[in-house]
């Protein structure tokens, strides 16, 4: 059982989202939130495995609430739900552990789906939102990554995830076994300094 917090300070869109989330019987709403304060606050009250949390919102918005979150919750998947595309709060939400984003008009099926691809790891960065966080990645200018110590085969894996890959696929891609493909991505994040995969591919994408 996948274990979903919402959080937008519209009630309206909390309660529709808790509706058509509880249809599907993998995953249980343990709680609704009007700001990124209460969802922190929830976080410490019960586990919560993914957050979907809106990106605007008053005492504290989807990208400070992502942070504090992340900071003190590292294993909560945290997916940020917005109407409009903001390329800088789409980057700030990222860098702070974001696992990705998804438009509030996305159906209800496809939502219920992404929350379970979070659950297990996978990066969300979909359609026009991921043509638009392209144009603000310099893919021609890319760092050394060897001047951070890393391997050429972990330079090699770092691409693979910044091109959207998951585990299975870079296993394959490299006839590696995923586990293995698992220790070099710990390497990585140890090496780098971050959190998840979803910041190895904005670290190696932005400058």
């Amino acid at each position: 059982m996948i274990r979903v917090a919402i959080t937008d300070d519209d009630a309206l869109i909390r309660d529709s989202l808790k509706i058509v989330l509880d249809l599907d019987d993998d995953i249980e709403i343990v709680g609704t939130c009007a700001n990124g304060d209460e969802a922190y606050k929830l976080c410490m009250k019960t586990k919560v495995d993914v957050m979907l949390m809106d990106i605007r919102m008053p005492i504290c918005d989807g990208i400070i609430g992502t942070k504090k979150i992340k900071d003190d919750f590292p294993s909560v998947s945290i997916i940020i739900l917005t109407t409009f595309h903001d390329d800088e709060y789409i980057f700030q939400a990222l860098k702070n552990g974001a696992r990705g984003y998804i438009l509030k008009n996305t159906p209800s099926d496809k939502i219920r789906e992404q929350i379970k691809l979070a659950y297990h790891g996978t990066m969300l960065i979909h359609g026009d939102i991921a043509d638009r966080i392209s144009n603000m990645l310099h893919k021609d200018q890319k760092k050394d990554l060897s001047a951070f110590g890393l391997t050429p085969r972990e330079i090699e894996i770092t691409i693979l995830i910044s091109k959207g890959y998951s585990n299975k696929e870079i296993s394959e891609k490299l006839y590696l076994g995923e586990s293995t493909i698992k220790n070099y991505i710990s390497s990585i994040l140890a090496k780098l300094d971050l959190r998840d995969r979803t910041q190895i591919a904005v670290f190696y994408l932005t400058e």
